[in-house]
């Protein structure tokens, strides 16, 4: 499991490196797999879920193809 660490720099404020962990907690996942696990999901929810999110990711990936090629 990964615990994502910050260093707190000698001259930097708590505000700032707070901002830093939230965005570390935020990229490594831990906010949006803590909010899957609060509550039981259906399998067939959860088929559902994923087939919407590879619909989107292909989608997303197909739009760049188009910006990238003239």
């Amino acid at each position: 499991m990964y615990v994502p660490l910050v260093h707190v720099k000698e001259d930097e404020s708590f505000e700032n490196a707070m901002r830093r962990f939230k965005r570390k907690c935020e990229k490594s996942g831990i906010l949006s797999e803590l909010k899957k696990r609060q509550h039981y999901e259906k399998p067939s929810a959860k088929r559902k879920r994923k087939m919407i999110q590879a619909r989107k990711k292909m989608l997303r990936k197909l739009s760049e193809e188009r910006r990238a090629t003239p």
